[in-house]
């Protein structure tokens, strides 16, 4: 299963595990749990240090255990962890062979403290970006901590479970058999729902935090290059966001980042993360900005204010909170949100094999997302609001050639219809004849364009109609000290390459402002 080229890298991998591990296999007759023995057959005669045990004793087949041999540590894979999880499967291996991980200290000590007995399910997909953060994060849990446990399940390959609870949308995280969470969770982020004083005790230990030359709120590409580019000039700097990576962990695939001839999202997300820890950043990970106060005269402190109750000061800032995916606004949206409306074909799109979905969009995201499903579901119905398709002409030449897709222009979306579990259908107006009509389907996938994220900022800086934050030939805001940067501002084109040259813009440009600020004002902590 494994090609050359895999197994001599795993081969060098697994030369880390300290302590011997097994590989408790079970598995029945099919050619999926014949596959599954091939794999770890593969991977055990990779390493004298790892061995294979057929028990057959788990209810889920395909599944396998890595288990430190003597012990009870150990996590737990039901189906063939390749494609996107390969890598969660090689973490598995070194982690419960004793290889220590980068985790913070503190955060290893906060996850063996935690008092009680979590039982962790994740359902995962082999095509979904956003499936190996969670996995990878509750497997880590499970070896730092023994009352903690975890499988991770493939829903592809185990149906029935995935219908009989329901799920539409991957990851989805269960503990002790009740509904954890859904989306992309990190260590961290699961240990803010599950300890709860986590938040007060973080927010405490922010706001004690002096003020800093530059404060870069946002940690997609543009706040990633503003926080580089500002550390690099020796000064103070800070950087708050949300979610580290922000929107690019949600791309599926990246081949216009000029001189990498492809990437992923969550690949380049780790490598941005990274680069910044290379610098004196200080980095305040899952803290959502919900105010900012700007500085009464110039060269004083402007103020932002965090959703924990936390409070930044900074003589200036950078925003770069960049945008979400737009949503429709039509009653049962929200309402079936996970429960047949999607925005991540590439996550969710095998969770509907065989069955009807419909595409809304017509854009270049909406047709690539149509394309995609086509190989997977019964039939694709893609909603366009103009008159056109907007994707471009190659893409919209694939489409027409696929026999299971119809287009359906000059249509509003008015209605997403259900039976209070799940969606059935959705209701569209026809534009040219005025009339309304139905479409019977299981899984609607939204792809209608992004929304810059400002809505904090209304009271506090100029923005667009459209939302977006107004900025000059320098990233300079209507504020003076405020800069701003990537796709939450007017600049064109919202794409990763130019997100990054504002954001190393907005940097240089706060520097700027600060040195020239007069000396007495104590612009600069560090020279």
């Amino acid at each position: 299963m494994l090609d050359a080229n895999l197994q001599t890298q795993l081969k060098g991998y697994l030369a880390n595990i300290k302590q011997p591990i097994e590989l408790v296999a079970s598995a029945d007759d099919s050619p999926k749990s014949r596959e599954m023995l091939s794999l770890l057959d593969e991977i055990a005669a990779l390493s004298d240090d790892v061995s294979v045990v057929r028990q057959d004793d788990d209810k889920r087949r395909p599944s396998f255990m890595i288990r430190r041999k003597g012990s009870d540590i150990g996590v737990r894979f039901a189906g063939i962890p390749l494609g996107h999880e390969f890598t969660s499967l090689v973490l598995a291996l070194l982690q419960v062979g004793g290889h220590p991980s980068k985790l913070a200290q503190d955060v290893i000590a906060q996850v063996k403290d935690l008092d009680g007995d979590y039982a962790f399910e994740t359902y995962f997909s082999l095509t979904c970006q956003n499936c190996p953060d969670v996995v990878q994060a509750l497997n880590l849990m499970s070896v730092i901590n023994p009352r903690i446990s975890h499988v991770a399940i493939e829903g592809g390959l185990f149906q029935q479970e995935v219908a009989d609870r329901q799920i539409m949308s991957v990851p989805a995280i269960y503990l002790n058999g009740a509904l954890f969470g859904q989306g992309r969770m990190n260590v961290e982020q699961i240990l803010a729902k599950l300890d709860t004083g986590a938040s007060a005790r973080v927010a405490e230990k922010i706001s004690a935090k002096e003020p800093f030359d530059v404060l870069v709120v946002g940690g997609g590409p543009a706040g990633a290059a503003s926080a580089i580019y500002a550390a690099r000039k020796g000064i103070r700097t800070g950087l708050a966001a949300e979610r580290f990576g922000g929107q690019v962990l949600d791309t599926m695939s990246i081949e216009n980042f000029i001189s990498v001839k492809h990437t992923e999202g969550p690949v380049l997300g780790t490598a941005l993360e990274q680069h910044v820890a290379d610098y004196d950043v200080d980095v305040m990970n899952l803290q959502k900005a919900t105010r900012l106060v700007p500085a009464k005269a110039e060269g004083g402190l402007h103020e932002v204010t965090l959703e924990s109750g936390a409070t930044l000061k900074a003589r200036t800032v950078i925003l770069s909170t960049g945008a979400r995916w737009r949503q429709m606004n039509v009653p049962g949206e929200d309402s079936y949100r996970n429960k047949g409306v999607t925005y991540c074909p590439h996550c969710d799109g095998p969770l509907f094999k065989g069955k009807r979905v419909a595409v809304i969009g017509g854009g270049n995201s909406g047709v690539e997302a149509a394309i995609d499903l086509a190989g997977v579901v019964a039939h694709v119905t893609l909603i366009e609001y103009d008159s056109d398709l907007r994707a471009d002409a190659v893409l919209q030449r694939k489409l027409a050639s696929l026999p299971n897709v119809k287009v359906i222009t000059s249509a509003l979306t008015t209605e997403v219809a259900g039976d209070g579990q799940k969606v059935t259908g959705l209701h569209y107006k026809d534009r040219n004849h005025d009339t309304m009509h139905e479409i019977e389907l299981e899984g609607i996938f939204v792809q209608i364009g992004l929304v810059p994220n400002t809505e904090w900022l209304k009271d506090s800086i100029a923005l667009t109609p459209r939302g977006e934050i107004e900025i000059d030939h320098r990233g300079e805001t209507s504020r003076p000290g405020i800069f701003a940067a990537g796709d939450v501002t007017t600049v064109p084109f919202k794409q990763i390459i130019i997100a990054m040259g504002e954001g190393s813009k907005a940097a240089l440009s706060a520097f700027d402002y600060l040195i020239r600020l007069p000396v007495d004002e104590g612009a600069l902590i560090a020279a």
